[in-house]
């Protein structure tokens, strides 16, 4: 109970902690064994990825001053939600609803790939021409706000502990940096960590230009779902060094780069059919 009561007293300062943390240490590797030579200025994309990062930030504590944490402590005080009304064991409640809550970002993902109206937003994350640790933060302001009512909703329906709300919090972020990271890990690590996790490889192929990839590996955390649901994809057909990143179309540096274009790409025509439900290629694999 010290370690939970620790957590929730300190949960900004720990989520800060984590985000810079990983950020300084994935950035270190990066530089140490990169896997991809960047095409434009590290200088460039970081200063624009890191400022849709701050919009965002500020966006979320004006709209949800109590983000989902508070929601989890709302859902506890009122007894809502599957967990609290089956009153299920606290410890195996954390461990469902970090499982479960993954799941539903999985879902989210998917979603966002299938519904043209989303896929135009969800663009901005998918247009940086280059595939590194801030690739991982890099979503536009409208999708921000949509995924954070959707885990509004989950946690209500769900009921998760407020622990396991802030430990999901701080798992995704780090995990989200962790796999969108241009770093080189060993074929036989990187296979024995993505029997579980989704790995900087696996996710890498999400980010091809190729509509077969793109749509495929929408994980984050857990590698599980993909698996479950068919939508795991080994490696892309060109390899992780020659693969091309980004969007079809969406090369021109200030629409996909500076944070003006970002904002405003959403309203800039599709160039090409990504989602999903208008999918043309021939599976393959």
């Amino acid at each position: 109970m010290q370690f939970e009561s620790f957590l929730q007293q300190h949960e900004i300062a720990l989520r800060l902690s984590a985000f810079f943390g990983i950020l300084l240490l994935m950035a270190l590797w990066e530089r140490r064994r990169p896997c991809r030579t960047p095409k434009l200025s590290i200088l460039l994309r970081w200063t624009n990825n890191l400022g849709l990062v701050i919009v965002n930030s500020v966006l979320l504590r004006w709209l949800f001053p109590n983000a989902a944490v508070g929601v989890a402590a709302l859902s506890a005080e009122q007894g809502w939600g599957v967990l609290h009304y089956y009153a299920v064991n606290h410890p195996l409640a954390i461990f469902l609803s970090i499982i479960a809550l993954d799941g539903i970002i999985y879902l989210q993902h998917v979603m966002v790939h299938a519904v043209p109206l989303l896929w135009r937003i969800h663009r901005v994350h998918h247009a940086d021409p280059d595939f590194d640790v801030t690739t991982g933060s890099r979503f536009h302001p409208i999708e921000i706000i949509l995924s954070m009512l959707i885990k509004f909703a989950s946690i209500l329906v769900l009921g998760p502990p407020v622990v396991a709300v802030i430990l999901f919090e701080i798992i995704l972020n780090g995990m989200a940096m962790f796999n969108h990271s241009n770093i080189t890990l060993p074929s036989r690590i990187d296979k024995v960590l993505r029997i579980l996790f989704v790995t900087p490889d696996m996710h890498r192929v999400h980010h091809s230009v190729e509509e077969d990839e793109t749509n495929s590996n929408f994980g984050f955390n857990l590698s599980l779902w993909d698996r479950m649901f068919g939508t795991y994809k080994t490696q892309p057909r060109l390899g992780q060094k020659d693969m091309v990143i980004g969007i079809l179309g969406h090369q021109d540096p200030k629409s996909v780069t500076w944070l003006s274009g970002l904002l405003l790409l959403p309203l800039r025509p599709v160039a090409n059919q990504y989602t999903i439900n208008r999918r043309h290629w021939e599976q393959s694999e």
